[in-house]
């Protein structure tokens, strides 16, 4: 089931969390260097992204958290926000480590992209890690393309050339 989620009190912390929790691990490091405890460092992380989403993220224009639900479980997850007099900018599509390599994650997206299309023409940039390769080939299977060999993340205002930027555009047939 795909949920369409608006507002930070929406969300149900732990199952997000649980979808994101290899990027809070790896992110431990990066933003508690001085936290020697990884699990104290991981809940730093997770008490800093779920502070990100419902003080800064739904405060964007549109921002929307999507998730796909399978069973009760939150198995993949993508943010979208609209980049005022610009496109709509996706970022964080991630799929729970245990249930990877099912196709979640271009279920989530296809269904997404569908959601989308319902409402009328628009522009979806993204970008990804160059050496990430399961996400290249997810979003290419929806039909984005590679339109910039240097990323950027339209929510920083950054370019970071280990980044492909990528777009779907959907014009109304």
């Amino acid at each position: 089931m795909l949920l369409k989620i608006t507002d930070g009190q929406a969300l149900d912390e732990r199952r997000l969390m649980d979808v994101y929790a290899e990027s809070n691990l790896e992110n431990a490091d990066f933003f508690c260097p001085e936290e020697p405890d990884k699990e104290a460092a991981v809940r730093m992380v997770e008490s800093g992204f779920l502070d990100f989403l419902k003080n800064e993220f739904f405060k964007e224009p549109e921002a929307i958290c999507w998730v796909l639900e399978e069973g009760g479980v939150w198995v993949s997850a993508l943010r979208i926000c609209r980049i005022p007099e610009g496109p709509y900018y996706l970022e964080a599509l991630e799929t729970r480590p245990d249930r990877r390599r099912q196709g979640y994650g271009v279920r989530l997206l296809s269904e997404v992209l569908d959601a989308m299309k319902a409402e009328g023409p628009f522009r979806l940039c993204d970008c990804v890690g160059k050496k990430n390769a399961a996400s290249l080939k997810a979003h290419e299977k929806c039909g984005f393309r590679i339109v910039s060999e240097q990323g950027y993340d339209y929510l920083h205002q950054e370019a970071d050339d280990r980044d492909f930027g990528l777009e779907y555009r959907y014009e109304r047939p």
